[in-house]
């Protein structure tokens, strides 16, 4: 018999990378810091594998694949929940690291899997963006938590919180908007962006740090990606209700609170959620499929690099 290409799965914890080999079966384990990376770097190059797959674990993947990538090696990313789904069909109902690396290989070579990507200018971007998020996210915890209070010392002491992280986010938002600026591709993406009514610099850089994609996919890869698909639930003569599911929640965020302003102030899209009210679809049905057809906008003018105008939509 033809000797398969090997297929390698990588485990990521915070202090170790467990590697599984498939078809050999073969397992070993390095540090997750420099000299591991390294060690690791110079075995999967020996190796020759076809693929190396990597789960997302918070984190602390981002350093060796940055290693990883820049070595030339065929790194894929491998989505947590189908990782978990498969494992489950194959039969695997334990779970450890060793057991989850072997998972993560057999996964990566039954189906196919994006490849990683890693640039230095985004991966700031993205750090800034999220931190960004994290800050708002506190701030309104502090207000929420202002309004239920009778002891005016913590009212003041939240009061005194609310107003730095205010500060830290705006400082944050001056950092993102050098930090775009700096880099003339992403200044000129930026702006192709907010050229379109409805689009603001808090979308446009999250689109550009988190969907690297935009405009190298079909309209509705690009949707999917996103999670605003809509997904048939029939069985026979049973229709059930389409449900939109799975995708980026860090774009599908900022994304349903642009599709609220763009349906407002961007005409194309107020006829369209306007045209869907009319016709007795639910609010919630009507902004998601604003939704879509801004994402997919967006991806048609990348796609083209031109500006937005109403024939666009």
């Amino acid at each position: 018999m033809a000797q398969r290409t090997p297929v390698v799965g990588i485990d990521v914890s915070k202090d170790w990378l467990d590697v599984a080999v498939h078809p050999s079966g073969e397992h070993f384990r390095e540090a997750n810091d420099g000299a591991g990376w390294c060690a690791l770097r110079r075995r999967l190059k020996t190796l020759g594998a076809r693929a190396i797959g990597i789960e997302a674990s918070g984190g602390y993947e981002r350093q060796v694949i940055r290693i990883l990538v820049q070595a030339s090696l065929p790194v894929r990313m491998v989505n947590p929940w189908k990782l978990r789904q498969f494992a489950k069909a194959a039969g695997l109902l334990a779970k450890n690291d060793r057991l989850d690396a072997g998972a993560i290989a057999r996964f990566v070579d039954t189906l196919p899997c994006r490849a990683a990507r890693h640039d230095p200018n985004l991966a700031r971007l993205a750090e800034l963006v999220t931190a960004r998020r994290q800050i708002l996210d506190a701030r309104q915890q502090c207000a929420n938590q202002t309004e239920l209070l009778r002891d005016r010392e913590l009212g003041r002491m939240l009061a005194r919180r609310i107003r730095q992280l205010d500060a830290d986010a705006a400082r944050l938002e001056q950092r993102i908007a050098q930090e775009t600026a700096a880099v003339p591709a992403l200044a000129e993406r930026q702006k192709l962006l907010c050229s379109m009514p409805g689009v603001g610099p808090v979308l446009a850089t999250t689109l550009i740090a988190f969907l690297p994609e935009l405009g190298s996919l079909t309209n509705r890869q690009i949707a999917a990606l996103v999670g605003v698909v809509p997904y048939d639930f029939d069985s026979g003569k049973m229709r059930g209700v389409r449900r939109i599911f799975g995708g980026r929640a860090k774009v599908r965020r900022v994304l349903f609170m642009a599709a609220q302003a763009a349906a407002i102030w961007n005409p194309t899209l107020k006829a369209c959620k306007q045209r869907l009210r009319d016709a007795g679809k639910k609010p919630k049905v009507a902004i998601v499929a604003v939704m879509r057809k801004l994402i997919v906008t967006l991806n048609a003018m990348v796609r083209d690099n031109a500006k937005w105008t109403p024939k666009t939509a």
